[in-house]
């Protein structure tokens, strides 16, 4: 098994190695209205063309001293659903999910932020989630990268599988892209030119991309939905504390440089701190300006991931639209059927079929030859 495991192999595949195909199997049965006795994988048709995720596509080389994490990564908007599929996910497959939201790495701030709530995670452990100082100043990418790694190795480490989940594709990109150079990025004006001039894009982990995409026009109305429910929530509340602790600062607004930028501080600072503090317009104008920077976002992020694709990045859609329609339509139970029938049962079937490639890989120790210029590094 030592062999094995220095031969591009995963720690976090070892539990699951030494169970039989039925266990495997019965791992992805989620719904208590899943048929008996079959696979999801066979049970749910994946969007995505066969040919673009065939395992023959890449190399799987090592790092250099020899592991080769084999890693989930939840992708979508904000506001569809990654955080709940990530934890399902780990809670399938004993993993443990990587926070990848730029704002919420940062304590304070939770419901602004829209943190997951410590009760609504099941019991998974979530690292990088609101684990630094606000004061401490802002995290780049490529920092975040060697945090992400560190994480990514000490879970995988310990024989469970690290589920790395956020909004924040620039955290993405560089967290798992084979070669970063901090002063290029692919989501600026020209990348296609400046990638010609690039060595091949490679990837520094085994990855399974799992993209939780939603119907613009039906998001757009969810966003603006989750931003009532979180004023409903004590988001303004939780304002006010923050800009009565920055008034009595020195640092004035300094203090949180990434903090700071989340969406609502800036929005309601106005309100708060303004000529117009604690108007009824200044209030109104805060909530219409929240909507639609939030709305803005989901946008840029959808950019960004339709960016990674056209670069060769292999992503699995599952398109939650009809989980997000009916939860707005106010019917619980076609909110969870709709969960499972286009969410959650096609991502665990994508997960099951790749940690099943990943212990093949093991058990024959073999290596691919690629027929892409996107490989494993």
């Amino acid at each position: 098994m030592r062999v094995l495991l220095t031969r591009g192999g995963n720690a976090a595949l070892l539990p699951y190695l030494h169970r039989p195909p039925s266990a495997r199997r019965a791992l992805t049965t989620v719904a208590a209205a899943a048929p008996p006795q079959q696979s999801r994988r066979h049970h749910h048709q994946l969007d995505i063309c066969e040919s673009c995720y065939r395992p023959e596509r890449f190399s799987v080389r090592g790092n250099g001293d020899g592991r080769k994490e084999s890693v989930v990564v939840v992708m979508g908007a904000t506001g569809t659903g990654k955080s709940k599929l990530s934890i399902e996910l780990s809670t399938l497959f004993a993993g443990e999910v990587v926070n990848a939201d730029k704002i919420q790495v940062y304590r304070g701030l939770d419901t602004t932020t829209n943190k997951m709530p410590a009760a609504e995670r099941h019991g998974v452990a979530h690292h990088l989630l609101g684990d630094l100082d606000p004061a401490a100043g802002e995290l780049s990418p490529s920092v975040f990268r060697e945090m992400a790694a560190r994480a990514i190795a000490e879970i995988a480490g310990r024989g469970r599988v690290p589920v790395v989940a956020g909004g924040s594709n620039s955290f993405i990109y560089a967290a798992m892209a084979g070669r970063y150079d901090p002063g290029w990025s692919p989501f600026e004006a020209g990348w296609r030119r400046r990638m010609r001039r690039r060595e091949a894009e490679t990837l520094r982990h085994r990855c399974c991309f799992l993209w939780v995409d939603v119907d613009a026009a039906t998001l757009a109305e969810q966003l603006d939905r989750r931003v009532d429910e979180m004023l409903a929530a004590g988001m303004v509340e939780e304002l006010a504390r923050y800009f009565e602790e920055e008034e009595a600062a020195e640092a004035g607004e300094t203090r949180h440089p990434g903090l700071s930028k989340a969406i609502g501080v800036a929005e309601f600072r106005e309100y708060f701190r303004g000529e117009r503090r604690g108007a009824t317009a200044a209030y109104e104008a805060a909530v219409a300006a929240i909507k639609a920077n939030t709305r803005r976002l989901a946008q840029e992020q959808v950019r960004k991931i339709e960016r990674l694709e056209e670069m060769g990045w292999p992503l699995r859609r599952v398109d939650a639209t009809a989980a997000v329609a009916a939860r707005l339509a106010g019917s619980a139970a076609e909110v969870e059927a709709a969960w499972e029938r286009d969410v959650a049962g096609p991502g665990a079937a994508a997960v099951e079929q790749f940690l099943d490639e990943g212990i093949e890989n093991l058990r024959h120790n073999r290596r691919i030859v690629p027929s892409s210029s996107l490989l494993y590094t």
